[in-house]
């Protein structure tokens, strides 16, 4: 896992054609606007969070977020633990993010 700033995390996903964005906030925080493109599994679900987790590629690069990178950060870990060897900590959460939003 690193843990990256959002101009880190925006400049290296860029570059990054094996990249998958992965939000991990409850639907209450994403129904108030989301990073586009990304996949949302919230983290709350307990086990079967580790359950949807699991079943990802784990030959993909994965870009977390959440409100304000707590859940990411342990998320990365728990995708660590499940083979998924490159995750990405976006620092500063969604509450930080300056980039673009889009609405469910």
């Amino acid at each position: 896992m690193a843990d990256l700033t959002q101009e880190e995390w925006v400049e290296q996903l860029a570059s990054d054609s094996n990249a998958v964005i992965l939000d991990v906030r409850t639907d209450d925080e994403v129904d108030q606007g989301f990073i586009p493109n990304s996949k949302h599994i919230d983290f709350y679900l307990g086990q079967e969070f580790v359950n949807q987790v699991d079943k990802l590629d784990k030959s993909k690069n994965y870009y977390v977020y959440c409100r304000s990178g707590a859940r990411s950060g342990k998320s990365c870990e728990i995708m660590n633990q499940l083979g998924i060897e490159n995750t990405y900590n976006l620092l500063g959460g969604f509450n930080d993010w300056a980039g673009e939003v889009e609405e469910r």
